[in-house]
């Protein structure tokens, strides 16, 4: 039986690279094309990075943070998480650490920007995340 496009999908982003077919509860490790998070998920996701001790993320290049649901900051706790968000992306160098100034609704800022395009693997801390299965 043929594979449905997530599937499709999923089977050109493994990997190991041995295989070509994936099936439904298949357990898989993939390469992602772009992994988001915003300043919402960001800050839980950043406390997991320090405990597990690691020291850099696996591509500055395809990591992107979008700080669009505190910004402008409505309280003191939400401008706290935006600034630890701010020193990871400094300390890491990531170029894609979307701030004050320079940002958007993080599902419109990736297309717009070119960060996200058909046929990418995209993993995000957000239910809105898979709005880009409407890119192809």
């Amino acid at each position: 039986m043929g594979q449905t496009l997530a599937e499709k999908l999923i089977a050109a982003h493994l990997a190991d690279g041995r295989k070509e077919h994936v099936e439904p509860g298949d357990l898989v490790e993939v390469s992602t094309d772009i992994v988001l998070s915003n300043d919402i998920t960001a800050p839980i996701a950043l406390r997991e990075f320090e405990k597990l001790g690691v020291d850099h993320v696996f591509d500055t290049d395809k990591v992107v943070i979008v700080a669009d649901h505190f910004t402008p900051n409505k309280d003191i706790k939400s401008a706290e998480q935006c600034a630890l968000i701010r020193r990871f992306a400094r300390a890491q160098g990531l170029p894609h650490h979307f701030d004050v100034g320079r940002v958007g609704i993080e599902h419109v800022l990736l297309p717009e920007q070119g960060l996200v395009l058909p046929g990418d693997l995209v993993i995000g801390a957000d239910s809105h995340t898979c709005t880009y299965g409407a890119l192809g």
